[in-house]
């Protein structure tokens, strides 16, 4: 009988998983519309007096993503007021949804990364994972690796599909 032999593991193959990049990061959400007279309108000693009292307390050790639901026009200092209450205790603070903001942290993680132990290597960047990892995301580490790799791939060892191999120049 012979032996069975994992021809991935054997492989030069490098597995980038994009999700492993925010393991551990939460993500809370505060929506704006809460702070306004009946959700649409910013009167500013209201708006203030709200912020004030609001617990900033349970945005420690998360992200922060600021938003507001409502089609209510808001003067940009409503957004650097959230951000002077927030800044003492979330990690960062963000414009958008949550799923805008975990586009946001990827970049700040990926730049946070030395992209050379990729040079010259096959890499791929894993496709399938439990969380949705945005597609400018990929574009965003694909910039990354592209003048470190020998050739990059995305999908699954055992599928792939080729989108850059380095000419032999």
């Amino acid at each position: 009988m012979s032996e069975i032999v994992n021809k991935v593991k054997q492989s030069k193959l490098e597995t980038v998983d994009l999700e492993k990049v925010v393991q551990g990061v939460i993500v809370a959400e505060l929506d704006l519309k809460d702070f306004l007279f009946h959700g649409l309108i910013l009167k500013e000693a209201e708006f203030r007096e709200k912020m004030d009292a609001h617990n900033w307390e349970q945005y420690r050790g998360a992200f922060l993503a600021v938003y507001c639901s409502t089609d209510a026009i808001l003067p940009k200092w409503a957004y650097m007021l959230v951000v002077q209450h927030a800044e003492r205790f979330a990690e960062n603070v963000f414009f958008g949804n949550k799923s805008q903001a975990y586009s946001q942290i990827f970049k700040l993680k990926l730049d946070e990364k030395d992209w050379t132990e990729y040079r010259d290597r096959f890499v791929l960047l894993k496709g399938c994972s439990k969380m949705d990892v945005p597609a400018d995301v990929y574009m965003y580490a694909t910039k990354k690796l592209l003048p470190h790799v020998k050739k990059l791939m995305y999908g699954e060892a055992c599928s792939n599909v080729p989108v850059y191999r380095k000419s032999r120049s």
